[in-house]
């Protein structure tokens, strides 16, 4: 009998308590980037749980409320008595110090944004990193501080807002820090996790994505027996993985069902069929619904309108490809640890930050199957790093996320088939000259938009009245925060040139150069 539990499966393990950080995700990130299995759970999580969990060390995250307020967040009273060191950053360092004894007061030095510390004092979480003496970059997002320290604490660096910038208890292994090591402002942050996870708590590191497979067969194994499997494949990266590697794991008991809707960027549908049956031999229905996806868009100009049509018709024609295989026991579904750790926020209710148009139709309740989500413990670039373990092909593993509406919503206004055909073609473009640049992995997401107004122009001799397109490009490096992409205007000019000359329809072309605030999981 193969023990499938979290504790057989990963026996390093840290656990962070959310309180409602817009960034808590990037702990995990960069902690799973060190090789350490970590888990986001909210605060309010119960002692038993926290037990059974059995962590090796624990990480308070941020939040947006003060500990100086009555019923702010506390974190179990449970974690202080379990003898594992503990992290806390920002908020989470605040009620740490609060609830050991501590104060913390409001100030009228806040800081926000880039900030620097000044080491006084040797700290394990400085090994390698700081040394005393030296003036560190950070990234702050506080307005109270801590003003009083626990007993037992000692003060090992300052800022000019923050007395206590990071203190530490060494006989306990409790550590706090005011700033945020978790994002990229933090220069050496994810270094300093670093020693937290492995010199403080002892964690090896040895969680890689060798190990992830081993470990997700044999899951995918216990939970399906001889049962039949259905996946949805939507072509992007989440439901292909989960797809080949649910097919590692049980073969023929796997049928996956391509619902085309007719809204996929040019060729992309001849690629997934091509993939999935001819190279990797997985059952395969592929239905073209294209014309009735566009005959029920017909008129419809209202956005919501239009993500909530396309995912009403997926169910229906997936349901309609189910029953004529026969059915089945389980769904399969591209889930990622983002939709898990934000369907239940920092006070346990359900969430309301994900978008709408993340996912197009979701498990009707008439659906009487049960769920297998293999990729549900993954961020997005670890749910890449598997696809590369799996075999996959580069064109699948490292595109640029998909919108599961398709270019519907790149296509403001109502859709027609000549619309998406011209987006089509100039997105060809687009890409193209992208990958010919040797730019595409370097860009988070590219995309162009048929925008809802058309200009007069001047072409050769002859006036034309036609549409304008946008381009945009952004880099990430969490798929969380996004800032624009700078091309060159060598290059502007031209995929521009080539888009108004080999488009038709399309007479003129902007660059957007919108950036995207942290807090959110994918830009489309």
């Amino acid at each position: 009998m193969v023990d499938l539990s979290s504790q057989a499966l990963h026996s390093d393990r840290i656990l962070i308590l959310d309180f409602g950080s817009q960034v808590t995700q990037l702990i995990a990130r960069r902690v799973r980037e060190s090789g350490v299995y970590c888990e986001v759970w909210p605060f309010t999580a119960g002692d038993d749980r926290i037990q059974a969990f059995a962590p090796k060390g624990i990480i308070l995250s941020g939040g947006p409320a003060s500990v100086t307020q009555a019923g702010s967040p506390r974190a179990p009273q449970s974690v202080f008595a379990m003898g594992v060191p503990l992290l806390g950053i920002c908020y989470g360092q605040q009620t740490m110090c609060e609830q050991l004894g501590g104060k913390v007061e409001g100030s009228d030095h806040q800081e926000y944004g880039r900030a620097y510390v000044d080491v006084s004092e040797p700290c394990a979480l400085f090994e390698g990193v700081w040394a005393p003496g030296a003036r560190e970059q950070v990234w702050m997002s506080h307005g109270d501080h801590v003003t009083a320290l626990p007993q037992g604490f000692r003060i090992v660096a300052t800022s000019e807002g923050a007395p206590f910038a990071v203190v530490a208890d060494d006989s306990r292994h409790y550590y706090g820090i005011q700033f945020h090591p978790e994002v990229v402002h933090t220069p050496h942050g994810a270094q300093l996790l670093r020693n937290f996870t492995h010199s403080v708590c002892g964690c090896s590191g040895d969680w890689t994505m060798a190990a992830f497979r081993a470990e997700a067969v044999e899951r995918i194994r216990a939970q399906v027996g001889s049962g039949k499997v259905i996946c949805g494949l939507s072509g992007g990266v989440d439901s292909s993985v989960a797809a080949v590697l649910i097919h590692e794991a049980i073969g023929d008991q796997l049928t996956c069902i391509y619902v085309d809707h007719g809204l996929m960027r040019a060729g992309e549908t001849e690629q997934v069929v091509a993939t999935f049956r001819d190279r990797f031999n997985i059952k395969l229905v592929h239905r073209d619904a294209s014309e009735m996806f566009l005959g029920q868009l017909s008129g419809v100009t209202d956005p919501e309108k239009k993500r909530k049509t396309i995912g009403r018709l997926f169910i229906e024609v997936f349901e309609e490809e189910q029953a004529k295989i026969g059915g089945a026991d389980f769904l399969a579904q591209g889930t990622l640890y983002p939709d898990v750790i934000e369907s239940v926020s920092a006070t346990g209710g359900p969430s309301v930050t994900i978008k709408s148009h993340h996912n197009v139709g979701g498990l009707p309740e008439g659906m009487r199957m049960k769920l297998v989500e293999p990729l549900r413990d993954l961020f997005k670039d670890e749910v890449r790093a598997l696809g590369r373990e799996l075999g996959m092909p580069e064109e699948i593993v490292g595109r640029h996320p998909f919108p599961g509406p398709g270019l519907a919503i790149r296509i403001p206004g109502e859709v027609t088939r000549e619309k998406v055909q011209i987006l089509q073609k100039a997105d060809t473009i687009y890409l193209e000259e992208i990958r010919s640049a040797g730019l595409y992995d370097a860009i988070w997401q590219a995309f162009t938009v048929l925008l809802p107004v058309r200009t007069v122009g001047v072409m050769g001799d002859g006036r034309t009245y036609d549409s304008a397109c946008a381009l945009r490009a952004v880099t990430s490096t969490d798929g969380m925060t996004a800032d624009v992409y700078p091309f060159t205007m060598e290059f502007l000019t031209r995929v521009a040139g080539r888009i108004v000359n080999e488009v038709r329809g399309i007479n003129r072309v902007t660059y957007d150069i919108t950036s995207k605030p942290p807090g959110t999981i994918e830009w489309e």
